[in-house]
């Protein structure tokens, strides 16, 4: 069953589908193995019978600067434009992420209003690192030490499980800072969400008839079919495709070689689903889409309410008076969701890399989040596939 497939790929979430794409606009028959029962890695979500879009992995805003890859999207969906804003619960106080003019004020009760007086109350915060290194040496030195002990040190302990002073600056170097009012997350040029879903989205870029997709399909259980035909028709092959594009840890491709120490760290995320029945006077159950909470009393990191994001995107729904909020719950275990960057990882990752590299010339490519050990936006996914397919057939 696999002798009339030109591309294999491994995972059909973002970086897998845009590849399978790309190629099979090429005219290649492209294979499509993906071991969860549905597409979109974890961009998928559906419509709950209340008509609630629920992203079944948390909620995924798309945004970009990028206009080949604002060009791309538009290919296979309609987008609604959606700024995204999020809250910090510190007390009984709700204060915008990231940290404004009013995040200060809200805190420590200033009457901050320009952006000289937010530089300078800063300033006196501030602890100096002159090149930070960890997250705590660029919290402290970024947001100064009132900020850091409240918003930012605990919310990390929560979601890593682990010191800042153990992370690497990358971690909360994600998080900017706004000097002015600014209560957006992002200020992307483009920022969207997709009218039907990302489900819907995927479902149109895998559609073309070029494409097969195998749901519930291990890549590690079928492999030895692979290995058995590449005896028969590619004997110095290690495979019988033309490439093979894997998108999965790829400290599990190499089968967690014990002397390289075994496996990458990663964090996961458990979901606990609240439902709630509003009045005719209160809209929404919480006063943001998404709200941190980075007490280490409260066992979850954040909440999240999907009704303002499918609000968005259909504003005349009602949902029957109904919403549900997500709570987030950081963990150890499950699906690989965030590389965790501590010396010690990066330094196996970066052994598993050379690997890696070498395997190119057999056209074996390693692409995305887990492949590359490395966080990437929705708009750096798709850039990333996008690169990687015009380094490789269009030099």
């Amino acid at each position: 069953m696999w002798e009339n497939f030109d591309i294999l790929v491994v995972g059909a979430g973002l970086s897998g589908s845009v590849l399978a794409e790309r190629y099979a606009a090429q005219g290649k028959k492209v294979l499509v193995l993906e071991k969860r029962n549905h597409i979109g890695g974890n961009c998928y979500d559906y419509l709950d019978s209340s008509g609630i879009r629920i992203s079944k992995y948390g909620a995924h805003l798309f945004h970009t600067n990028d206009e080949e890859v604002h060009e791309y999207i538009h290919r296979f969906s309609q987008w609604i434009p959606y700024e995204h804003r999020v809250l910090s619960k510190v007390g009984k106080k709700y204060v915008p992420l990231p940290v404004n003019i009013q995040t200060v004020n809200t805190l420590f009760g200033t009457a901050l209003q320009t952006s000289a007086e937010m530089e300078a109350w800063l300033a006196k915060q501030r602890v100096d690192h002159h090149s930070p290194m960890t997250s705590e040496e660029l919290g402290l030195s970024r947001f100064g030490k009132s900020l850091y002990q409240k918003l930012f040190l605990p919310y990390t302990q929560k979601q890593w499980q682990q010191h800042p002073r153990k992370l690497d600056a990358s971690v909360i170097g994600r998080i900017p800072l706004r000097l002015n009012q600014d209560d957006r997350y992002f200020t992307d040029k483009y920022q969207y969400l997709p009218q039907k879903g990302y489900t819907s989205f995927f479902e149109k870029m895998l559609s073309h008839p070029n494409i097969k997709v195998l749901l519930e399909t291990d890549y590690f259980m079928v492999k030895s079919q692979f290995e058995m035909l590449k005896k028969k028709q590619h004997p110095f092959s290690l495979h019988p495709f033309e490439k093979i594009f894997y998108t999965g840890p790829i400290d599990q491709f190499f089968e967690f070689q014990q002397k390289l120490g075994a496996t990458l760290e990663y964090r996961s995320l458990r979901f606990e689903e609240e439902w709630h029945t509003l009045t005719n006077e209160r809209s929404f159950f919480q006063p943001a889409a998404v709200i941190n909470h980075p007490s280490l009393k409260t066992p979850y990191t954040r909440t999240i309410e999907y009704k303002y994001l499918t609000k968005a995107v259909n504003p005349d729904a009602t949902f029957g008076g109904k919403t549900v909020v997500m709570k987030e719950f950081s963990t150890s275990v499950g699906e690989p969701y965030y590389p965790v960057p501590t010396t010690r990882n990066q330094s196996l990752y970066e052994e598993y890399r050379k690997q890696a590299t070498q395997l190119a010339d057999q056209g074996i490519y390693f692409v995305g989040r887990l492949a590359n050990y490395k966080y990437f936006n929705m708009d750096q996914a798709i850039k990333n596939a996008l690169e990687l397919f015009q380094q490789l057939e269009q030099p």
